[in-house]
């Protein structure tokens, strides 16, 4: 276990290391104005912003292997596992997922309540969307790495119980989410739905053996979360629509709560099948 807690270490020393090295190189060669519009520091909310933000997650991928080469001698493709293996399921749950998505589109009722809020006009979302797929697919790579990877593999080794290896990441990954400043009073409930799909993922990265299904089904999520309808906060950014409600307004999004965690276990079902087949 030491190994672990040294592991950790150095992940959150090379995550702050580098991004304070980054943030103040750009600073400086850019100057402020400029900084302060591509990082979002000036309080804007920008596609370009946003895609920086997603990118900067390469960062934690770079720390967890400097861990695994550090603390344990390990290689970090060893965490995606084989890497055929992943790549096919990878592809094989993202297109049952994408098929799902097309159905749900398609089936009523299609709005949240009250119409959406166009958020980015078509041809600039058109022209920003392959650095926007490409980001998230950095970011929420980076996230499985670290939750479903680093960590989980690491505590499977040393424990067998599945509560300790399923639980203790998943947590760590809804407590990551906890955002009261723009949540308010939901922000609780939105921990839990993150630590309920901490757990899904970690269940789909236990059963398959790589992290392809998580990173698919994380993947798709996420580009439905940020780059169709978003929430109207921090990360709105590149996202084509606006809900009509925010992260705080409490009673419409402990309404629609529910519904997202069903869509989120369909999801899950349907990798599932996907790996099956």
């Amino acid at each position: 276990m030491w190994r672990l807690v040294i592991g950790v270490i150095l992940i959150a020393g090379v995550f702050l290391l580098i991004n304070q090295f980054l943030h103040q190189t750009l600073f400086t060669f850019l100057g402020a104005q400029t900084y302060a519009a591509l990082t979002g520091a000036d309080g804007s909310i920008s596609q370009i912003s946003m895609v920086f933000l997603l990118f900067s997650f390469g960062v934690l991928t770079l720390g967890v292997g400097v861990a695994l080469k550090v603390a344990h001698a390990r290689g970090l493709g060893e965490v995606l596992g084989n890497w055929q293996l992943c790549r096919q399921q990878f592809w094989a749950v993202l297109t049952i997922l994408f098929l799902l998505n097309v159905v749900v589109l398609v089936l009523p009722p299609w709005d949240l309540g009250a119409p959406l809020v166009r958020n980015v006009q078509t041809v600039p979302w058109l022209i920003m969307l392959p650095f926007a797929l490409l980001a998230i697919m950095v970011q929420v790579s980076a996230e499985e790495i670290l939750f479903r990877g680093y960590l989980q593999q690491q505590l499977a080794a040393r424990f067998r119980s599945p509560l300790v290896w399923l639980l203790v990441p998943s947590i760590l990954f809804g407590w990551g989410h906890y955002r009261p400043e723009e949540a308010g009073e939901n922000a609780q409930l939105i921990v839990l739905w993150s630590l309920a799909f901490g757990v899904l993922m970690a269940d789909l990265t236990a059963r398959a053996g790589t992290l392809g299904p998580a990173i698919a089904v994380h993947f798709m999520n996420n580009v439905v979360a940020i780059l169709f309808i978003s929430m109207p906060d921090s990360l709105s950014g590149l996202s084509l629509y606006l809900s009509p409600f925010t992260m705080a307004d409490t009673q419409e999004v402990r309404a629609w709560l529910p519904v997202d965690f069903a869509m989120m276990v369909v999801s899950w079902l349907a990798a599932r099948l996907a790996l099956r087949r």
